[in-house]
């Protein structure tokens, strides 16, 4: 008998997530409050590809997308099982509109960086996902199409970032005071958020106070729309579990139950 499973928007940090004993707290006790999933299916900001476009399904190395850090962050290991099975089932899901293509792909650090934190035992078959589009109706739509699979015990990940603003840092301690365009962007999405009003965020560009500081390119906050989608209720308002700052960046994350 499969679980059924929530959907999460997780803001997933850089690889020095890991070494912030609030954050990695706060997501394990997000892990510890869910049901055992049967496998992760996950889309993370790291990876637009159009057509959809399905990875790895047997483990293969990660992919270490960033640069600049200390070596220790390049050797990190996340040996999940494949999950072709659900490489399968999210095919089947899909319109014959729509193109699915496979690849060999690793999980990059939008997968992996909070997947390691929540599920350090790398024993759950993870199956990651591109974005093929960064637009929220066609990502809600595309989550829409997910949603059968929360009864099949899949939890379902969309990674990305509640604040984005890199170019706009000046202050890279992880304690650092959030700017007032990350503060600013933060409360609205939280509020409208808690209001379900979602198209009003799905305006965010036009609406949204912050902007474009907070996001000056879109792919980080454009997993919020997948995961919402998959809720199969976008207006119903999330939970919203974790909250803050990390380096001024807004680490807001949601559950939609």
């Amino acid at each position: 008998m499969n679980t059924h499973m929530p959907a999460l928007f997780l803001s997933h940090g850089a690889p020095p997530l890991a070494d912030d004993p609030l954050w990695v707290a706060q997501l394990q006790a997000l892990a510890a409050g869910l049901p055992r999933p049967r496998a992760i299916l996950v889309a993370s900001a790291h990876w637009e590809s159009a057509p959809l476009m399905l990875g790895a399904t047997t483990p293969v190395p990660l992919v270490y997308d960033f640069g600049g850090f200390a070596p220790r962050y390049y050797q990190v290991q996340y040996q999940a099982p494949g999950a072709p099975e659900l490489a399968d089932r999210v095919a089947a899901l899909m319109p014959d509109t729509e193109t699915v293509a496979r690849t060999d792909r690793g999980l990059d650090h939008g997968a992996y960086v909070p997947l390691k934190v929540m599920y350090p035992d790398a024993d759950i078959p993870v199956l990651q996902m591109s974005l093929p589009t960064l637009e929220p109706d066609r990502l809600l739509e595309l989550g829409g199409r997910l949603t059968p699979l929360r009864d099949e015990g899949v939890l379902i990940v969309a990674s990305g970032f509640t604040t984005h603003g890199l170019p706009f840092l000046r202050d890279f301690r992880t304690d650092a005071p959030a700017p007032g365009w990350s503060r600013e962007f933060d409360s609205w999405a939280a509020e409208t958020l808690a209001r379900g009003a979602v198209d009003e965020l799905a305006d965010f560009r036009e609406r949204a106070p912050g902007m474009p500081y907070a996001h000056p390119t879109i792919e980080h906050f454009a997993p919020v729309f997948l995961a919402l989608g998959a809720s199969g209720d976008p207006e119903r308002a999330p939970g919203q579990p974790i909250d803050g700052f990390w380096m001024g960046l807004a680490k807001r994350s949601l559950i939609m139950a």
